[in-house]
């Protein structure tokens, strides 16, 4: 079977796009077209309907689709003035609006593409060359979206989709996504009971419970243990600072639209922090450096709030409460390609720890196209950029670049990974800035005696740890391994008989540091394996009058798996070497 390339996909979901508005104005003529752009994972349209549309609609507008798809209508486009255009669009709104714009910015010529002789629509294109290479779609869901994104705009029913080359293709991403339900991290994350996001709080604003915090503690017992061996110094900083902190540091300029307004203080306007890196700037300058001191590694597991629109706001993994795994180095000009590699083998360590197969990194650069954008001049980012292709070179690293990625302050390798059902996540990152050192006037004494101008470098491995851990909820399905799990294992007694027996093996893996639980209680032991395999805990650990006689235990795996007739001891011993080691794996 012939695989289909990403770019013939992409014109394949553009194509179903256009399909999908001609659909929608076969059966609703009076609809008001808005956008309909191929997405990564398929394709939407924006509409503004004179009606409410439901989930329901969507088979009668999907048989429509194969109506227009059966009928092999060509697409192609024509170049016409925006006049011309604005006339061809005279009845919808958001097409003149496009037009005009496009005029503004002196386009002479609009281009339209044409499904056969009935249906036109704005657009640059590709497209496939008939509506009958559509060979398999699906209309997944509606939403609601803002025209132009912006809550001030009249808001438009977006309606998603997906196209593929043949139905086994379509066949296969639709159970993906059966699958990505059941791992939601949102509906997990309430059944295993991690967080907690109260509207009475706010919202994106964050409550890890009792479960999640034991999972977070863990993953920051691993941090600070693993960049205390790698020579970082941790520090505690503040929530909040004078404003100019982050005018200096070029945020208030840069990065307003993610940032809290100003509170005022003793008559001065302090922030939220939404980064660190003023702290830290701080942190370097409350004594002398010199050459002899660099790098200087400060790290700090620390909070930060950031405005995310509304709209952006999902579960774990957008939030306006984050907490980094934060540090910057600060070295010395001919050491940066070093440490850079330095922070690049323990973010791969990391990955291999939580059992992170698949990833690969994206080289995110300066918009060129927009440079006001971004802090410094030409010479410093291109040498910031050096810094990093060496480093890369050095290691023989593969990566793509990505234009407009860059921090405003400096170029950076992002982490790309990719989960148990294939799909790509952006989480940590490591940034060479020239900027920040400059604009804070941080220095250290070299060997002959004069003042430098130390090398910065940003990095947070993980991202956050908010969504980080929203990640891992849905790589692993809830099914944390042994480490992070919060409850490593229940014991449950058969019978009341075999409680005082439960209650002893409870008390001796608990003073061994192992997270237990005892369920005494007078459900069935069915009802109780039950519930623990719903809790996805590791072990579940039954005893019986044959186990209290001989002094064993009978070990259930969360794979099903029966170790039956073992000792505690033995069991204790295994245990807490696979909970040492941070081992993915059960028993064998």
């Amino acid at each position: 079977m012939k695989k289909t390339n990403s770019s013939y996909r992409e014109k394949l979901n553009h194509s179903a796009a256009h399909i999908l508005a001609q659909a929608v104005l076969n059966l609703y003529p009076d609809t008001k077209l808005g956008i309909g752009p191929a997405i990564k994972d398929g394709f939407y349209y924006d509409f503004q309907f004179s009606q409410k549309i439901t989930e329901k609609e969507l088979k009668e507008i999907s048989r429509e689709m194969k109506k227009i798809i059966a009928q092999n209508l060509p697409f192609h486009q024509k170049l016409v003035s925006p006049s011309q255009a604005l006339k061809i669009f005279s009845q919808q709104p958001f097409k003149k609006e496009l037009i005009q714009e496009l005029s503004a910015e002196g386009n002479k010529k609009v281009s339209l593409f044409f499904t056969g002789k009935n249906f036109v629509d704005l657009c640059r294109g590709p497209h496939v060359k008939t509506t009958g290479e559509v060979k398999a779609f699906a209309l997944l869901k509606i939403a609601g979206a803002y025209w132009k994104g912006n809550e001030k705009n009249p808001m438009l029913t977006r309606i998603y989709g997906v196209a593929f080359e043949n139905k086994k293709q379509l066949k296969d991403y639709l159970a993906r996504l059966e699958e990505a339900k059941k791992r939601d991290h949102r509906l997990l994350g309430k059944q295993l009971e991690i967080f907690t996001i109260p509207q009475e709080v706010g919202p994106g604003l964050l409550l890890w419970l009792p479960n999640g915090a034991i999972i977070r503690r863990e993953i920051e017992n691993l941090i600070f243990e693993e960049q205390t061996k790698r020579g970082y110094q941790h520090v505690y900083s503040p929530h909040i600072g004078r404003k100019k902190l982050w005018v200096t540091s070029g945020h208030w300029d840069l990065y307003r639209d993610k940032m809290y307004a100003p509170m005022k203080i003793d008559e001065e306007e302090y922030l939220v922090k939404p980064m660190n890196c003023p702290f830290h700037m701080m942190v370097y300058k409350s004594k002398p450096r010199s050459w002899r001191d660099l790098p200087l590694r400060i790290a700090e597991i620390a909070s930060v709030y950031r405005y995310e629109q509304p709209g952006e706001l999902s579960g774990m993994v957008r939030v306006r409460y984050i907490t980094q795994d934060d540090a910057h180095i600060f070295c010395r000009p001919e050491q940066t390609v070093d440490e850079f590699l330095e922070v690049f083998d323990y973010i791969t360590f990391l990955l291999k720890v939580f059992a992170i197969k698949k990833y690969h990194f994206r080289l995110s650069l300066r918009d060129p196209q927009n440079k006001k954008k971004y802090l410094g001049n030409d010479k410093i980012w291109e040498e910031a950029e050096n810094k990093i292709i060496t480093a890369l070179e050095k290691k023989g690293v593969s990566y793509f670049k990505a234009e407009g990625e860059a921090a405003f302050y400096g170029p950076k390798l992002d982490v790309i990974i990719e989960d148990a059902l294939g799909r790509e996540w952006q989480c940590g990152t490591i940034q060479v800035d020239f900027m920040l050192p400059q604009r804070f006037n941080l220095e250290y004494t070299n060997k002959k005696g004069e003042k430098e101008q130390p090398v910065l470098i940003h990095r947070a491995p993980l991202g956050s740890l908010e969504r980080w851990v929203g990640i891992l909820i849905e790589h692993y399905g809830g099914a944390f391994p042994i480490w992070l799990a919060p409850v490593q294992v229940k014991v449950l007694p058969i019978s009341e008989k075999q409680l005082e027996y439960a209650q002893k093996i409870t008390a001796s893996l608990r003073e061994k540091g192992i997270r237990v639980q005892l369920d005494g209680s007078n459900q069935t032991l069915s009802y109780r394996i039950r519930q623990g395999e719903i809790q996805k805990i590791p072990f579940l650990v039954i005893v019986g009058q044959k186990e209290e006689e001989t002094e064993t235990i009978t070990i259930r795996q969360r794979n099903g798996k029966n170790i039956p007739g073992r000792s505690l001891s033995w069991f204790e011993e295994k245990l807490s070497r696979l909970i040492k080691e941070r081992s993915p794996q059960l028993l064998k």
